[in-house]
């Protein structure tokens, strides 16, 4: 398996880019967001990847973030989405916005993807809602593709197996916040799913990003109303 891949970029295209990895061209497939986030051609970047072997076809898929490589994954063992339409939700949504739909179970926000309708938006949300905690809750320790040190000269690294490393915030802000705000209210009895509903929401509600101000606004939402 090829988890990772860095290299100079020769050209993007409109949904995948070529890598030029010590002379090997390889053509990796991206969201429409991840290839605007990408230098120019010549530049230098690194890509988190996954490879799809089937018997007629062999495609390498690339993530700026192993969050984004995560939600990928989940996002295919989804019947009825494959590697077009979970590339078609993460370019519409980001890996924050879905980690955010998700725990909300706010499948309409799924549903705008180019391709992705409301039967299979509400499949999406129904069968990932129970691991979005777990995605939020690592979003503070998964780094990057560019975050660790590179060195154009050792640019493949293998990985043996996907790993479930971590995923998107609920939306963008302070990551490590969010993690503790879940362990905080995991703590206090908490449900792993409401734990992550509400501080989604707390986000989604423009709370401050730091922990304690999650924490505050989350235990409001989650307290007995009437």
């Amino acid at each position: 398996m090829i988890g990772k891949l860095s290299g100079r970029i020769e050209y993007k295209s409109d949904d995948h880019l070529l890598l030029d990895v010590r002379g090997v061209g390889y053509i990796v497939f991206c969201s429409d967001r991840t290839l605007m986030a990408l230098p120019g051609a010549g530049e230098f970047t690194a890509l988190y990847t996954d490879m799809v072997v089937r018997e007629d076809l062999m495609q390498l898929f690339g993530f700026l973030t192993l969050v984004e490589k995560e939600w990928h994954r989940l996002l295919l063992s989804v019947q009825g989405v494959g590697a077009k339409a979970s590339l078609a939700i993460l370019g519409t949504l980001g890996p924050d916005g879905v980690s955010k739909a998700i725990a909300l179970g706010d499948w309409t926000s799924v549903k705008a993807a180019k391709g992705i309708g409301p039967k299979t938006a509400q499949r999406v949300v129904n069968e990932l809602k129970d691991k979005a905690p777990k995605v939020m809750a690592m979003a503070g320790s998964a780094p990057a593709a560019m975050e660790q040190p590179t060195d154009a000269d050792t640019v493949l690294e293998p990985v043996a197996a996907a790993k479930s490393d971590a995923a998107s915030a609920a939306i963008a802000g302070n990551p490590a916040a969010q993690a503790e705000a879940l362990s905080a209210l995991t703590n206090l009895g908490y449900g792993p799913g409401e734990a992550a509903s509400a501080v989604a929401q707390a986000m989604a509600d423009g709370s401050d990003g730091e922990t304690a101000a999650l924490i505050r606004a989350a235990l409001k939402l989650l307290a007995p109303k009437g």
